[in-house]
């Protein structure tokens, strides 16, 4: 069990972000585990294919010494994004830039989780000459894996943000914690996480980020030192619409289509988690100004509610919409 302890300021310095360059490293662990990653399917299949290119292979041999099954990553290769939305080249720029003996302690301490690969030593061993490498092979795995499907990914992250942004305006910090993920819950003063590990950390007035994750799949996932930057990562609601293709509902297979016409059916489904209009016209291939349309009509019937979260507007099924998707009286 691991816990992060919070005083009462840094409850005020909970924010949330996202990271391109944590997905395209955590990503690894879905092409090293396809069986445990299933929702991924549709992406690992591709990749895979991406990764047996002769140009990649000593990129993507490089990157799985650091991110491994059962195997904590390096603190300094996934820093918290200092912003809500950054590029993965100011992430890597943060990276490349961190001190020798940063890397050499980061490294060492992943192997209190498993021991290490001979390229992660090497890396402790030399970091002048391996961290160029090192973030050489994160930009070429995410142009070549990542970089087509974020704006995917980034939609569905910032859905997440928007709910639980609302969750912690509304409910404070436990009902935020508590809701956050089964194995997480709020204990006094405290984020507890019901893990494998004994890791405790400390917040101490230095902001406690938090990051939805399309690759993570397990409990949170938090700071593995002390004298790293805090923060967690947690996965991130709704993955599985993930990489649904673009469907047309049909009248003879959906009932509620036939009520409600396809297009608005379809809508109302995915928007059981928050939605913008350009994500849920990227996932349905109907037009900004057909979804826009539809969406009208369902905040009418008020079947979906929206809200405003800085310039984007996100829309989500009201309680009576899900008792229509669900068939209760």
């Amino acid at each position: 069990m691991s816990e992060v302890r919070f005083e009462v300021a840094d409850v005020a310095e909970i924010r949330f972000c996202v990271s391109p360059l944590w997905e395209t490293v955590a990503s690894l662990w879905a092409l090293a585990q396809p069986g445990r990653h299933a929702l991924h399917l549709p992406w690992i299949k591709g990749a895979q294919t991406v990764a047996r290119r002769r140009e990649l292979a000593g990129h993507v041999r490089l990157l799985t010494a650091f991110a491994r099954p059962k195997s904590w990553i390096p603190d300094f290769l996934t820093p918290p994004p200092g912003s809500p939305l950054v590029a993965i080249g100011e992430e890597l720029a943060t990276v490349r830039a961190t001190p020798g003996e940063e890397v050499r302690r980061d490294v060492l301490i992943t192997a209190a989780s498993r021991p290490l690969d001979p390229l992660a030593q090497r890396l402790a061993d030399e970091p002048d000459v391996m961290l160029p490498q090192l973030v050489e092979a994160v930009q070429a795995w995410h142009d070549a894996a990542i970089a087509r499907h974020w704006p995917r990914m980034r939609a569905l992250l910032e859905a997440d943000i928007a709910y639980r942004a609302r969750q912690l305006a509304g409910g404070g910090a436990r009902l935020l914690f508590d809701t956050l993920h089964p194995a997480a819950r709020w204990d006094r003063d405290r984020l507890v996480i019901a893990d494998r590990w004994t890791q405790s950390l400390s917040v101490s007035g230095r902001g406690f980020p938090l990051m939805p994750s399309v690759f993570a799949d397990k409990a949170p996932l938090i700071s593995c030192s002390n004298d790293s930057a805090p923060g967690a990562v947690y996965p991130a609601r709704a993955v599985g619409t993930l990489w649904e293709g673009r469907r047309t509902a049909t009248t003879g297979h959906n009932p509620l289509g036939a009520v409600l016409g396809p297009a608005r059916a379809q809508l109302l489904e995915l928007l059981r988690a928050p939605g913008t209009t350009s994500d849920l016209a990227h996932r349905t291939g109907l037009s900004l100004g057909a979804v826009s349309q539809q969406l009208g009509l369902l905040h009418d019937a008020r079947l979906v509610g929206r809200n405003r979260q800085g310039r984007a507007v996100y829309y989500l099924c009201t309680d009576l919409g899900l008792a229509l998707l669900d068939g209760e009286p």
